[in-house]
């Protein structure tokens, strides 16, 4: 494998793996569905965004899952347990796993399958991408958190 892409894939599931874990020390799923004045989506809904982002876009897109998204549900979801949640990161990190090992260099060159935000990107810088999205609400998830706890 591409050691770039090598890493990166290390990248995405330790932060995956951090994301379970942050999700794991809400105290209660009604809290996992609350936010602070200023904060507009929950931490419920940034780890199911982050779980169907990765899902469609590796899973589907790359390796053919079949995965279908709904980004606005990932969205309006207001309720459920930690545990629903974290099984959707772990189809994720199923995703990544199973998908990029499998990725050659001539597909990680390749423009990726469709346009995001009108533009369009080599295969193994979307990927890239998809790593600095996933990071920054893996951050917002732990401030939120501990904003929500620790007042």
């Amino acid at each position: 494998m591409n050691p770039m892409i090598e890493h990166l894939q290390m990248l995405l599931i330790r932060d995956l793996k951090a994301f379970v874990k942050e999700i794991e020390s809400f105290p209660d799923d009604e809290t996992l569905w609350s936010t602070i004045p200023g904060i507009s989506n929950p931490a419920g809904n940034l780890a199911l965004h982050v779980a169907g982002n990765l899902q469609y876009f590796v899973g589907a897109l790359l390796g053919g899952s079949g995965y279908t998204r709904d980004r606005d549900r990932e969205f309006r979801r207001r309720s459920g347990s930690r545990e629903e949640v974290i099984q959707e990161l772990a189809r994720a990190l199923h995703a990544v796993e199973t998908v990029i090992p499998q990725l050659t260099e001539q597909v990680l060159l390749r423009e990726y399958p469709i346009a995001v935000d009108g533009k369009r990107y080599p295969t193994n810088v979307f990927l890239l991408r998809l790593n600095v999205h996933l990071t920054y609400h893996l951050g917002q998830v732990n401030y939120l958190r501990r904003a929500l706890i620790h007042g």
